[in-house]
Parts: C-alpha cells; sequence; structure tokens
C-alpha cells in the first residue's frame, strides 16, 4: 500500500516538474562527471608497486629467456 502511494507521488511530481527537472538535466550530467571520476577511482589500488609484480612474485617465476621455448 506505501509503494503504490509512492509510485502516485513519483508520477505527480514527475508531470508537475518535468519541465524544472528537464531544464536541470544537462547540469546534472556535468556535475555527474566529476562524481564518476571520484568514486572510479577509488578502486584504483597502487600501493607503490608502479604497476610490476611483487618482488616475492619475480623471484620464484623464472624469466623469459630461462624458459624453454616451445619446437
Amino acid at each position: 500500500m506505501l509503494l503504490g502511494f509512492m509510485l502516485l507521488g513519483a508520477f505527480y511530481l514527475f508531470t508537475e516538474y518535468r519541465a524544472h527537472l528537464l531544464g536541470m538535466l544537462p547540469y546534472l550530467i556535468f556535475l555527474a562527471c566529476p562524481a564518476m571520476h571520484l568514486f572510479m577511482h577509488r578502486s584504483h589500488v597502487h600501493h607503490g608497486s608502479g604497476g610490476s609484480p611483487k618482488r616475492d612474485e619475480r623471484a620464484s617465476s623464472p624469466s623469459r629467456s630461462n624458459r624453454e621455448m616451445p619446437s
């Protein structure tokens, strides 16, 4: 029942304020860019590795020159 009232209220808000919402749409898209930039870069965790494997991984894995080439 509450969901029905919320949907009805959202419908009336959208129909009455559609011109205001659509007028602000370009600004909302423009303001979404910095927010997306911040939230998407939050997942990049560098921990000072610089993109190279850890020392333990480099020491345990053979280098390309030490591997046998397929014949």
